[in-house]
């Protein structure tokens, strides 16, 4: 795809701009992209259609009897329609030909004759407002989620446009934004939307369009929000809880926050378009808060899959270091969010670290959240799934730890699908100097004047062979490769000569005058490894996890001797861990073995506890058998 969601304008102030070109060809991405592609995306219209979102459309377009009202349980459902024609678009971007390509368009097509004939004449579009008798537009900036609505909007406008140059969408986008931008803002309406999502697109509709008025809009949604326009939430009687400022991040201005905080979601999306307004004004301030931000978020507030949002309730972060495994909500929306808002802060700076924990949100945190057969999915992702836990196998939909084909809140499913749709733009950069690879999939890539082809078996081999296809001529020229931040030891050849340079800040460098056709080949290291959490994260402590490359690997009852429990299970920190590939298992997956202990547990008494006291010697482990 020549196109992705990040058009940065020419005189963005980033360190990195987006590849030009890029396609993967193949491996583990590829397979999870063809999947997205043949069976998640086309099956999108049907599930819209079953849950009512395109009945709402035709009855707001008068082609359908409005006198049933509002079809679902949730305001905000017209979003799910734009994200589905947001990753079809990216689907469409992607280049391919034939009977399913030619369906695929005339989808989206349909699907956008119908957002457009819903549009209200002066640009309004949201059909829980339209057709209910008593709503009111912009009433309820807590849970009506309007200019959320509009982002997504906005969002699949531009990728439609960007991917089928026609601008249908984009017309009503524009209508969409004028509207908003004529009812927001100083000495009109001072409010900022419960839902942050308007930011990121109200800068790439600037992108796209060149209108500033767009990006000044932005930059008022983000520095309008911390002071207090949507307080503590609605009064009693209006839909919805009172969770508080913090939930809504409109306790503190994004400028002067030192912690992230609420709902995951809304707080990474928030952070997205900010990240996004900065790129594009050069705000240092702006940028700093930011990297404060990310850091709090990193090193206190996230699970080792790279989820986020520790706490079920309000589905928000918690405090620093509560990360407990069993109750870990980690949505998966709040993957695709901390992705979108590292791949910018990677842009905004050019620093390695960003697509570090892009790497393993997308591998852990994110790819859980669809079946490998593309038809169901996870809302949130706990680490930890009692046998006995009754509440969850009592749970459905959102709160339920099995897959299922959609939601009563389907915010997820067509969120995976434009993320999978678009995922080559998040592999390669460009800069003055060259490009750089960012995530490993086999693939072609083209940016910083010069054009690479990768091929590699990662996440479960970790050889990664680069041949440079094309570059300046009669100039020297960088490839830059990252190194992730858990490859302790690594090795790298050009030609098949080692290298003389080393990786400073996560980036190995290799600057040199290219001949066409010269392959680089890093090594990275495989071995499967134990690693322990921080001591301050209570929910973990004295706690041991299996990691082999970029993934974190979990122990699965279905894999274990009948009547043997997970939860009597004991690693052995002192065994050695092994790896096999089995390309029969699952399409292809490397599996580890290891020698786990069953402690042998006194069940003396009615009482659970034992005494710990000086000289009672080790409780926690009296004796076991393998």
């Amino acid at each position: 795809m020549s196109a992705g969601p990040i058009r940065l304008s020419r005189a963005a102030h980033t360190a990195l701009r987006p590849a030009t070109a890029a396609r993967i060809t193949g491996g583990f991405w590829a397979a999870r992209r063809r999947v997205n592609a043949e069976v998640s995306v086309p099956q999108g219209p049907d599930r819209l259609e079953r849950a009512g979102n395109l009945a709402n459309l035709r009855a707001a377009a008068g082609t359908a009897p409005a006198e049933s009202g509002f079809r679902g349980d949730f305001p905000f459902q017209d979003s799910d329609v734009h994200k589905w024609l947001e990753a079809a678009s990216w689907q469409l971007a992607d280049g391919g030909e034939g009977p399913a390509e030619e369906e695929l368009s005339r989808q989206v097509e349909r699907l956008a004759g119908l957002v457009a004939a819903a549009q209200s004449e002066d640009g309004y579009l949201q059909t829980y407002y339209q057709l209910g008798p008593d709503a009111r537009r912009w009433a309820e900036p807590h849970w009506g989620h309007e200019l959320y609505c509009a982002g997504h909007l906005l969002q699949a406008a531009v990728a439609h446009h960007r991917a089928t140059g026609a601008d249908g969408l984009l017309d009503v986008a524009v209508r969409c934004a004028d509207l908003v931008d004529a009812t927001f803002g100083p000495g009109r309406n001072e409010t900022v939307c419960g839902h942050p999502e308007i930011e990121t697109a109200l800068v790439e509709l600037y992108r796209e369009t060149g209108e500033r008025r767009y990006l000044e809009l932005a930059g008022y949604f983000v520095d309008r929000r911390g002071h207090g326009s949507l307080g503590e939430g609605p009064a009693d009687g209006s839909p919805g809880p009172r969770p508080g400022a913090p939930y809504w991040q409109d306790h503190i201005p994004v400028r002067a926050a030192t912690a992230v905080a609420g709902h995951a979601v809304r707080q990474l999306y928030l952070l997205a378009g900010a990240a996004d307004v900065a790129a594009e004004t050069g705000d240092a301030g702006l940028r700093d808060a930011l990297v404060r931000l990310w850091e709090d978020m990193a090193t206190t507030k996230t699970h080792l899959t790279g989820g986020v949002g520790s706490r079920h309730e309000l589905e928000s972060f918690g405090d620093a270091y509560e990360l407990p495994p069993d109750r870990a909500y980690a949505e998966t929306c709040a993957a695709i969010a901390a992705i979108h808002f590292g791949w910018r802060m990677a842009l905004l700076t050019g620093e390695a670290r960003y697509s570090d924990l892009v790497e393993r949100t997308l591998f852990n945190g994110f790819a859980s959240g669809v079946s490998i057969d593309g038809e169901r999915w996870l809302y949130v992702n706990p680490l930890q799934v009692r046998q006995d836990d009754e509440s969850r196998k009592a749970a459905t939909g959102d709160q339920s730890t099995h897959r299922t084909p959609w939601f009563r809140c389907a915010c997820c499913p067509p969120n995976v699908m434009r993320l999978l749709a678009s995922l080559p733009h998040y592999m390669a950069s460009g800069d003055a100097q060259g490009l750089q690879l960012h995530q490993y999939a086999s693939g072609s890539y083209e940016a910083g004047g010069g054009a690479v082809r990768v091929g590699t078996g990662y996440p479960w081999e970790g050889r990664i062979a680069v041949v440079v296809d094309a570059v300046p001529q009669d100039t020297d020229w960088t490839l830059a490769l990252r190194i992730p931040h858990w490859a302790t030891a690594y090795e790298a050849t050009v030609g098949g000569e080692p290298v003389a340079e080393r990786a400073e800040n996560g980036w190995l460098r290799l600057r040199r005058r290219w001949r066409p056709g010269e392959t680089v080949v890093l090594s990275l290291p495989m071995d499967p490894r134990l690693t322990r959490p921080d001591p301050r994260a209570d929910g973990v402590r004295g706690c041991a996890a299996i990691e082999r490359g970029p993934l974190v690997y979990c122990l699965e009852q279905p894999d274990q001797p009948a009547g043997l429990r997970l939860d009597d299970i004991v690693l052995d920190p002192a065994a050695t861990l092994s790896a096999e590939h089995r390309p029969e298992l699952l399409g292809g997956v490397t599996v580890i073995t290891s020698l786990a202990l069953r402690p042998a547990v006194a069940r003396d008494g009615w009482w659970p506890y034992r005494d710990g006291g000086a000289g009672s010697g080790d409780g926690a482990r009296p004796g076991g058998e393998a």
